[in-house]
């Protein structure tokens, strides 16, 4: 496995039990718009693919500004990630139907060939995480404790840590 699909495969890792996420686009007035989506797959290069709409302000901005931040949330384990990339716009029909299930079925009534529904693949450039082993629990007893006594929260930082995919 060269060192590559290694931090692919870290980052599929990372946010396999995690479908929702936010994803961040730039709007033409340059300020930062953010938009809920489920993540569909991560491909083998640690690609993010979502659909959409060719109508949506998402699909809009990604054709001017294609930076974009994909962010995902965990909180009840403690695992945050978020992902810095280069959106690409994707109209392919057969990857279209691969992807297709239920649940987009209900986002899109008219089905995988409506003309509107699109694809969105997000390759990242580096992912950062952070993933604490304290149980939700000690957290909450130990922010408690804090505000109490007025000190800060003896939790357990976990690991924070980066996953650089593409230059």
């Amino acid at each position: 496995m060269t060192n590559a699909s290694a931090q692919a495969a870290a980052l599929a890792d990372k946010i396999r039990s995690m479908r929702f996420a936010m994803f961040t686009t730039v709007d033409e007035h340059g300020h930062l718009i953010s938009h809920p989506m489920t993540n569909q797959e991560t491909d083998e290069q640690g690609g993010l693919w979502f659909y959409t709409s060719i109508h949506t302000p998402l699909w809009q901005n990604i054709a001017v500004q294609p930076e974009v931040n994909v962010s995902f949330a965990q909180p009840d384990d403690s695992l945050y990630v978020s992902i810095s990339g280069t959106a690409e716009r994707v109209v392919d029909r057969a990857r279209i139907h691969a992807l297709w299930n239920p649940m987009v079925q209900a986002w899109f009534p008219h089905g995988p060939d409506d003309e509107h529904v699109v694809l969105v693949r997000v390759a990242p450039h580096s992912a950062e995480y952070w993933d604490s082993n304290d149980s939700k629990m000690v957290r909450l007893f130990q922010m408690a404790k804090a505000a109490v006594t007025g000190s800060t929260p003896d939790v357990d930082p976990g690991e924070h840590g980066t996953i650089k995919l593409n230059p």
